[in-house]
């Protein structure tokens, strides 16, 4: 079962209740990659077997957190013609046969030009659940969460090992879950995951008891996934995901579904 618990009169998203039943598997891909058709497939495949939030990254010219494998994804995805509305009509078209808890993964630039007030609310018409701004400085967020949360979206911060003497404001100013990021750098897979995740966390609870705390970058194997599961609520994989759909393409998801089952196995065990 999850670590955390959620306070007595809380709010809970359907971001929150994700977790409640036990460890939490988020999976990632980057959207319209190698089409839009294609990744309502996907989402739909992992949603079966057993990935409980999917996020979906807005594909984006300057992807500056992510390494080369994601950063092809936006590369393809965009040669495609993936458009920002296009991803809107994804989470749309998802809507209409699934409620699983969905996230953006998206840069500021794609947001401030379409307009804080309409994005966010184009997002809540949507089905939308949460979002993730990678290049969003705590320090500055208080516009964009005034807007996400007048649209009953999650904005969902970001904790990285340098962070210590700011988790104590990020972990009160959380929604939705905190995304611990495991390893200095941009994404990718990693061999080894060396950060001390279990000090990161137990910190967190000292302030925020009840929000859930979902560890990402670098995990790719079951092995890593279990062991993170035994100190986080939850584990978040995407660069691992999009190299399969790199290898297979359109035909992608048989491989998709055998690897979030081994990995939520492994991670509910």
């Amino acid at each position: 079962m999850s670590a955390y618990n959620v306070h007595e009169g809380e709010i809970m998203s359907k971001i929150n209740t994700a977790f409640k039943n036990g460890k939490a598997f988020i999976t990632f891909l980057t959207g319209g990659d190698p089409s839009i058709e294609c990744s309502k497939e996907f989402i739909l495949a992992m949603e079966r077997s057993g990935a409980d939030i999917i996020e979906i990254g807005i594909p984006f010219s300057d992807p500056i957190a992510e390494g080369v494998v994601i950063q092809n994804a936006n590369i393809r995805a965009l040669e495609n013609g993936a458009t920002l509305e296009k991803i809107f009509s994804l989470v749309e078209a998802v809507r209409k046969e699934s409620q699983v808890p969905l996230v953006f993964l998206s840069y500021l630039n794609p947001i401030l030009h379409y307009g804080y007030n309409a994005f966010f609310s184009r997002c809540k018409n949507i089905g939308l659940d949460g979002i993730i701004i990678p290049d969003l400085p705590f320090e500055e967020h208080l516009e964009i969460s005034a807007e996400a949360d007048s649209n009953g979206i999650d904005l969902i911060s970001l904790i990285a090992p340098t962070s210590e003497d700011r988790i104590k404001k990020i972990a009160e100013n959380g929604k939705g879950f905190l995304y611990i990021v495991s390893s200095l750098g941009v994404t990718g897979m990693r061999s080894e995951i060396k950060t001390d995740l279990k000090s990161i966390i137990d910190t967190i609870r000292e302030y925020r008891p009840n929000i859930p705390c979902a560890v990402g970058f670098g995990i790719n194997t079951p092995d890593q996934a279990a062991a993170i599961a035994k100190v986080a609520d939850g584990v978040i994989v995407g660069s691992a995901i999009v190299k399969i759909i790199e290898a297979h393409g359109e035909k992608a998801a048989p491989f998709i579904v055998d690897y979030v089952k081994k990995m939520k196995a492994a991670i509910s065990s």
